[in-house]
Order: C-alpha cells, then structure tokens, then sequence
C-alpha cells in the first residue's frame, strides 16, 4: 500500500465507526485529518488520544465544507482520500415524520456527499489521483421501517457514487460506497433491548459489527492499488442483507 505522504480526511471522524476509520487509515501510514460537527469535549480527548487533528464544521453547509476542505489543506497538504461518513438518524414511521425530520437527514447523510465532494473533486482530477469512499448502509439496500430518510438518503448515496465514478474514472480517482450492518456503535446504543434482539435475529452472524470491520473496508480501497475498484458497494453486513 503507498500510503506515505498520502492525507486522508473523515467526516464525522471523532467517535464511532468515524473514529475507528481515522485509526486504521492513521496505523496504515496516511496523514489523517477528522471532521467533526458540535461535540468540541468528544473531539478534543479523540485528538489528544490519536494525535489526529480535528476540525469542526458543519457538512451540511456547502460554504463551510469548501472552508473547512481548504483549511485542511493549508495544515495537511492536499486530500488524496475523502471518507464521507458523518450521518445523522431522525427515525419516525412516514405518517408521522415531520418535513424537518425529512429535510435533517436528507442535507446531512446525502447533501454531505455532494458538499464535501465537490470541495475536493476539483484538485484531485488536477493531481490526477483520488479515493473517494461513502459511508452508507445495509437499511440504504434493503429499506427499514421508520427510516424513509434514512434510507432514501443512503439510497441515494449510492447512485450518487456510481455517476462520479464513471465521471472521474479517466483520471485516476475511484468512488466506492461501504454499507455497513448494525454496528456497535453510540447510534444503536439506544436501541431498545428487545427491539436489538429482534435485529440480531436477522443477522446470519449472531452479532453486531465492531467499528474495526468497517475501518478494514475503508483502508482496502483508500490504497493506490485499489485503483481498478470503482462504482461498487462494499456490504459489510455479517450477512444480513444479499445483494
């Protein structure tokens, strides 16, 4: 893997699966920088812990993206990897599900994608090289009750990145999507106990994914020799969800 002189950034990169992508990316040799959203005491004991420096803006915010790419930038050197992980979930049944609830998770799990894409896109077909992997999920796949946003935006995620990999092929930059299963991280730590029994059920390995199984993903297809790899969805799922 060439990673050396490689600088790679995570959005929502400061706990969880996020946290655990900029630890493997960071132990593999690449220059790792986390975005995070509000949580400045989670951020701050992350960057002491890791050495990773963290920066806060809001991904939703196209104009924040485009600021807080640059500043990266100026610190770091130019972002040869970009993982769009930061999400947000705002779960209700569709007949109960507000617009804002709607709007929320569509502008942070989805508009995200295009935001900080097209704050980076520009300089890496100019270097001619570039790695850019989503974050999805298995519910973007297979649907979920009480996550009509959830999944639409995850969906949507999906075909997102199959057209900018055909658009950015030619110029050395991949665009791949990893959807991950249940993962045991702070989102399904509120999950109901018997609601997690059920879901378990479903999951032909018995258990939930750890963070370290996703971050695997991630490291497989930031490497220069993952270059031929481009438009799939990576499904790390413990077999929930075939596809």
């Amino acid at each position: 893997m060439s990673a050396v002189g490689r600088v790679a950034l995570v959005t929502g990169g400061t706990e969880g699966i996020g946290a655990a992508i900029c630890e493997a990316l960071q132990a593999a040799g690449f220059r790792v920088a986390a975005n995070y959203g509000h949580k400045l005491g989670v951020a701050e004991c992350f960057s002491a812990r890791t050495g990773i420096p963290a920066y806060a803006w809001n991904v939703a915010d196209a104009a924040a993206c485009a600021e807080g790419v640059a500043q990266v930038e100026r610190n770091l050197g130019s972002i040869d990897i970009l993982v769009n992980n930061a999400g947000i979930t705002r779960d209700a049944m569709l007949h109960k599900m507000s617009a804002e609830q709607w709007r929320e998770v569509i502008e942070v799990d989805l508009g995200s994608c295009f935001n900080m894409c097209r704050a980076v896109i520009a300089g890496m077909r100019e270097r001619r090289f570039g790695r850019i992997i989503n974050i999805g999920s298995v519910n973007g796949l297979s649907g979920q009750a009480g996550q009509t946003n959830y999944a639409a935006a995850k969906a949507g995620m999906i075909g997102f990145t199959k057209s900018l990999a055909l658009e950015a092929a030619s110029r050395n930059i991949t665009a791949n999507v990893i959807a991950p299963g249940y993962t045991d991280t702070g989102m399904v730590g509120d999950v109901r106990p018997d609601v997690m029994e059920q879901i378990l059920k479903t999951v032909p390995a018995g258990r939930l994914a750890m963070p370290a199984e996703v971050a695997r993903g991630v490291v497989f297809l930031a490497a220069d020799e993952a270059g031929f790899i481009n438009g799939i969805t990576l499904s790390i799922n413990g077999g929930k969800y075939l596809a």
